[in-house]
């Protein structure tokens, strides 16, 4: 991503990242499934719901 804290303008920021964006290689497809790392729940409480 393009260094932009000296810009002060909004406007302009934005423009200098969206081009910044484009120049870059596309990221590749993905490797493992969504939700991988996230932390995995053992056993959801029986009875009453919580909400």
């Amino acid at each position: 991503m393009a260094n932009t804290k000296s810009i002060t303008d909004k406007i302009e920021r934005k423009k200098v990242k969206r081009a910044a964006r484009k120049k870059t290689a596309p990221k590749g497809k993905r490797t493992t499934p969504r939700g991988a790392n996230k932390a995995k729940v053992r056993k959801m409480s029986r009875g009453q719901s919580k909400r």
